[in-house]
């Protein structure tokens, strides 16, 4: 008969999902560096990452009733080249919400677990107090990057990790414990910002992804500058990976295909024109809504002014 955890991967993969892992939920060996980062002030105003510490640095107090968890990864495709003269959105925001579309089949193989036999379970995909890129390393899925990232061989870090805590009976996998780095450092040295103080150490506040989409005020002058037209997010220390220029190209993801949600031909006042009405019709539910109007014009406006001069 085969055993669960291989029939909770079988069903992880029937789902979509690339890999699939079980991770135990001991403290995290990097509890100390979590508060030196904390303490630094690199979170920003990121406050909720203070009052999740506690929890990220020990997995089992974000649900006391789990066992171990269980991992996966959804990975998002290529949309293709980016015209250099038009303003850029990160991958992962031109598809689909990751947070529905990855947490809906999470849920289905959370229904999986209970069939296994799991009489409990929770899921989290980027909305809760786990340390998902941790996990996932404890669950065999990959490493953590100098880029701070998951990097899975064979694939890259263009994925989601989606987390179910329960208490079903499985074994963890082994840990990915080597580290694939070596002494690449592309990421650290091409972010247009220089947000990495160090090897996997990120200054949120300096980081485009953050000013950009956590960030509710005024973007410095300075960074904004450097924004390399970059509206929503950034890709650049993920696509300068030679671990993503070589394996990165998912197929299948379909809900994370480029939808197009701001026209090819959007000119520098898109938003400046758009009504708080206007903007809820075309980008409810999409990834960009999160941010609203208001900043979406900010970033727009940052966006255009940081390309590269016409010729």
């Amino acid at each position: 008969m085969t055993d669960v955890a291989t029939q909770l991967k079988a069903e992880a993969g029937r789902l979509g999902f690339i890999a699939c892992g079980i991770a135990h939920l001991g403290p995290h060996p990097h509890a100390a560096a979590l508060d030196r980062w904390l303490d630094a002030g690199y979170a920003g105003t990121m406050r909720y990452l203070h009052r999740q510490a506690k929890k990220r640095k020990a997995p089992q107090l974000a649900d006391e009733q789990a066992g171990v968890a269980v991992v996966v990864l959804d990975p998002y495709p290529d949309p293709g080249p980016d015209d250099p003269a038009r303003p850029r959105i990160a991958r992962y925001a031109r598809g689909h919400d990751y947070h529905r579309v990855t947490g809906d089949r999470l849920e289905t193989l959370a229904r999986a677990c209970r069939r296994l036999g799991a009489s409990h379970t929770r899921v989290y995909v980027d909305t809760g107090p786990v340390p998902e890129r941790e996990l996932a390393r404890r669950a065999g899925l990959g490493w953590i990057g100098k880029n701070a990232m998951l990097i899975r061989p064979g694939t890259g870090s263009w994925c989601f990790i989606g987390v179910i805590l329960t208490d079903l009976a499985v074994p963890p996998d082994p840990e990915f414990s080597a580290d694939h780095c070596g002494t690449c450092t592309r990421c650290l040295e091409a972010c247009p910002t220089g947000a990495f103080v160090a090897p996997r150490v990120l200054d949120a506040t300096r980081c485009l992804s953050y000013l950009t989409i956590e960030w509710k005020g005024e973007i410095p002058g300075e960074l904004a500058g450097r924004a390399q037209g970059w509206a929503f997010g950034c890709d650049v220390c993920n696509a300068v990976c030679p671990w993503n220029q070589r394996f990165g190209d998912a197929e299948g993801a379909h809900p994370f295909a480029d939808q197009h949600w701001i026209p090819a031909d959007a000119g520098p006042d898109y938003f400046e024109r758009m009504t708080e009405a206007e903007f809820a019709v075309r980008f409810g539910g999409t990834p960009l809504e999160r941010t609203g109007l208001e900043r979406l014009r900010r970033n727009w406006a940052v966006a255009f002014g940081s390309l590269p001069p016409r010729r």
